[in-house]
């Protein structure tokens, strides 16, 4: 399965229908809606993605 954010092949499944991509770190769920995307806090807590975060890739 590809990243849906950088599309890299480095990604793992941590949960039911929950992956986490390696190359960009971000934790994503896949459901009937559509794909979620979440950005991993310093704390370990999952934020809302933001595409315009140019730290993040």
């Amino acid at each position: 399965m590809n990243c849906p954010v950088c599309g890299g092949k480095a990604t793992g499944k941590v949960g039911v229908d929950q992956h986490y991509c390696w190359d960009c770190c971000v934790e994503y769920r896949i459901n009937k809606e559509g794909v979620q995307v979440f950005e991993v806090d310093e704390d370990g807590s999952l934020v809302a993605f933001d595409p315009h975060n140019r730290f993040l890739l």
